[in-house]
């Protein structure tokens, strides 16, 4: 059953409340004080908290009430807390709504209004209870793979990915090829860095080579080395990538750009650890494990005949697919402050607000370069939507919620008064109905001039 504390000095307010909430299935503690109610917050497990305004006899300030709400949301930030008083002040409300408070009501009150406030609010701490405890279970699950596997520093809150470490973490002791998928930008190392980390030969060399970076007829002599005089400047013998990695990992990403000879020779290696240098004909040994990485589509090059699909199965043998950062909306924030490093510089909220609503087609790789270039380039230490560079249109919706000032999208007068007629003046009810949070709503009604009653 909820608890509801009543906080109030007059005791036929606090019985008329009790036997209100008595009647409705809700559990009443009763404080006549401030230090009464903190006492019993204290001790007791309480869900919401309705406090009176003025405690001291011919006092209207409300200057008891505004210390105890302050004292309540520093001691209980999230505790939600319904303010009643006989002496309505529109300045205060908007102040304390801002503030954090729930809701604002006059004495005397709607008993039906009271009671849907408080049915809403419990709702809400209800959900949002659920939401920390779900949140809660992932970090824990976050922290207990992070402590059982080395992932290399990478900083995630997503569940997509960390689906992705789960995997890779699984995999990542067995001696088979790995095929990582997924689009510039995205990771895709990083993730083959956690493979070689948590592997049996995690003590080895972890080489790279991105196929796409080379000229075709120079990916073979990277990969395997070459004899002096196999291609035109080889003054001399050279070791290739697979001598490199010997007894370690060999990453190869952009594996799609691999030409068929290459294909061929690697197909070979996979299989028998064994290949030749270019321009000999002397077998070498190595053992090798291959992680591959690729943002193609394989499959398709394998219809369209540019890709072998005896590789493919032997590269393919576990995928893990590393998803854009548009599908990992979570790690936007965490990834972006840890990208600012210790340039001193902190997010104001309208750059959070831009930086979630961008759609990252460049994405970690583009984040990465946004905030280093605003860290740079803002004159301030908090950096701004402006400081960003995104395109116009993410700045215009950040703006949009920044809720700082009317626009189009903005309900007016007549939407408003409507809206309070018909849910009796319940302020959350109307906000909810006009897409508004409750203390946007408080702000319109004391820009417009609006009562808490249409027409008051």
């Amino acid at each position: 059953m909820p608890t509801v504390l009543v906080i109030d000095d007059n005791a036929s307010v606090r019985t008329a409340l009790k036997v209100l909430f008595d009647l409705h299935d809700l559990r009443v503690l009763c404080a006549e004080s401030p230090e009464d109610g903190l006492a019993l917050l204290g001790r007791e497990p309480v869900d919401l908290v309705l406090q009176d305004m003025n405690f001291s006899a011919d006092t209207t300030s409300g200057e008891e009430g505004i210390a105890l709400f302050h004292e309540i949301r520093r001691r209980h930030p999230d505790m939600p807390v319904i303010l009643l008083t006989a002496w309505t002040q529109l300045d205060t409300a908007v102040s304390l709504m801002k503030s954090g408070a729930a809701d604002y009501l006059g004495k005397p009150w709607d008993d039906h209004k009271l009671l849907a406030s408080v049915r809403n609010l419990l709702e809400l701490s209800d959900t949002r209870r659920a939401l920390e405890h779900y949140r809660g279970a992932e970090r824990r699950r976050r922290e207990g793979l992070a402590g059982r596997f080395d992932l290399r520093g990478i900083v995630y809150a997503d569940p997509a990915m960390e689906r992705v470490l789960q995997l890779a973490t699984q995999v990542a002791a067995a001696d088979v090829p790995v095929l990582i998928s997924g689009p510039n930008g995205s990771g895709k190392e990083r993730i083959a860095e956690v493979l070689q980390a948590n592997s049996s030969v995690k003590r080895g060399p972890f080489v790279t080579l991105n196929c796409g970076a080379l000229p075709a007829e120079l990916i073979e002599a990277e990969l395997f080395g070459a004899e002096a005089g196999a291609y035109t400047g080889a003054t001399k013998a050279r070791d290739g990538k697979f001598d490199a990695a010997d007894g370690g990992t060999l990453f190869l990403d952009e594996i799609g750009n691999l030409p068929a000879p290459g294909q061929m020779k690697l197909l070979r290696v996979l299989e028998t650890g064994r290949f030749e240098r270019l321009g000999s004909n002397r077998e070498r040994q190595v053992k090798v494990r291959v992680i591959s990485a690729t943002n193609a589509d394989l499959a398709a090059m394998i219809r369209e005949g540019r890709f072998r699909e005896d590789l493919y199965y032997r590269l393919n043998l576990i995928e893990l697919r590393v998803p854009s950062l548009a599908e990992r909306p979570l790690d936007v924030l965490p990834l972006a402050e840890h990208f600012l490093g210790g340039s001193g510089k902190s997010l104001a909220d309208d750059a959070r607000r831009a930086l979630q609503r961008h759609a990252w087609p460049g994405n970690v790789r583009e984040l990465k370069n946004t905030m280093q270039r605003a860290a740079l380039l803002s004159p301030g230490s908090a950096i701004t939507a402006a400081d960003l560079g995104l395109p116009a249109t993410a700045l215009a919706a950040g703006a949009r919620t920044a809720d700082a000032s009317p626009d189009a999208d903005e309900p007016d007068r007549g939407s408003i008064e409507a809206a309070l007629k018909k849910h009796r003046g319940v302020l959350a009810q109307a906000a909810a109905e006009l897409g508004l949070s409750r203390q946007a709503l408080y702000r319109r009604l004391e820009r417009l001039g609006i009562g808490r009653e249409p027409g008051a």
